[in-house]
This record gives structure tokens, C-alpha cells and sequence, in this order.
């Protein structure tokens, strides 16, 4: 068995959409995604989302209309958006579903339930939220979710952002 430093699937460079280059140069912050709706919990990494300020405010991101958290998403309809920090890699990976995760994700760390879904113990920042429509624009390959704002929780101790620029991890 061999390890590889790059992902073993992905095409090389000179093959890759230069839409999609083009986004992979813009630093996002990672977020995870959570919810939950008759006992079943879901959840994704997302990195291309944005949060609009105003009365309310909203995040917007773009989810992909096959995942398991956009079914339970629409069942739900509420959610909570965490900003995850350096020590949480392995937890984006998980959720990501490009790192294995025995028992599934959400046994890598303790939640707390609130009433937006489960939010990760540990994480400094993260928002309970209202789906605002559940049938979302398709833009490119994925669907453009907005989430009203409902709740932001804001600990003293901020935990450094980690950034996903070019496929891989930074903190600031």
C-alpha cells in the first residue's frame, strides 16, 4: 500500500476546469454545516459560502444538491454553520468525506444539540439558521443555499480560521 502526498484522483493541472483554478487561488474560510431531522444527523465541509451582513443576515453557500446534508437540509430547515479553526483539519477532511472516519464523523468530536442541529464542542464561532428556500437556484455544479441568521455565538477565545486555498489547509 502506498500513501500519496496529492490527491490520487485528481487530473492534472493542464485538465482542470480554469473556472475551477480560478476559485482554488481565492483563500475561503471552512465552515461545517450540520443538521438534524428525525434522529438523523448530517453534515458537510464547506468552503465556498459568504455571510451577508443586514437585518437579518445571511450565509450563502453552495452545497451539492447530492449530499446527505442538503436532503436532511430541506427536511430540517435549519442548520448550524461552524467556522472551523487550525485544530480542526482532520474534521474537515471527515466531513469533506476525503479522509476516513471510522464510525462516521460525527463521533470525532462531542456536540452539543441545540435547536438548529448539532453544533461541534470546541469550535469558537457558529451560527443556528433558517433555510430561507427549498428549492435553491442551481449555480454551476452546485446549489445556492441562503441561511437566515437566527443566533451567532461568539467565543472570547477565537480559535485561529482555518483557510482552504489551492486544495489544501492554511491557517492566518
Amino acid at each position: 500500500m502506498t500513501i500519496h502526498g496529492d490527491h490520487p484522483f485528481l487530473p492534472p493541472e493542464s485538465e482542470r476546469s480554469p473556472v475551477r483554478r480560478l476559485r482554488g487561488r481565492l483563500p475561503s474560510p471552512v465552515g461545517l454545516w450540520t443538521t438534524q431531522y428525525d434522529g438523523k444527523r448530517a453534515g458537510l465541509t464547506v468552503s465556498s459560502m459568504l455571510v451577508a451582513d443586514g437585518e437579518p443576515g445571511y450565509v450563502i453557500g453552495l452545497i451539492d444538491p447530492d449530499s446527505d446534508l442538503w436532503e436532511t437540509l430541506r427536511e430540517a430547515r435549519t442548520a448550524v454553520v461552524s467556522l472551523l479553526g487550525g485544530p480542526h483539519q482532520q474534521l474537515a477532511d471527515a466531513f469533506g468525506y476525503v479522509a476516513p472516519a471510522p464510525g462516521g464523523p460525527f463521533r470525532m468530536i462531542d456536540w452539543i444539540d441545540t435547536e438548529w442541529g448539532p453544533a461541534p464542542v470546541g469550535v469558537s464561532t457558529w451560527a443556528g439558521c433558517r433555510l430561507v428556500d427549498n428549492d435553491p437556484p442551481e449555480v454551476g455544479w452546485a446549489l445556492q443555499v441562503q441561511l437566515e441568521l437566527v443566533h451567532v455565538e461568539l467565543a472570547a477565545d477565537e480559535v485561529v480560521p482555518l483557510i482552504h486555498r489551492r486544495g489544501r489547509y492554511t491557517t492566518l
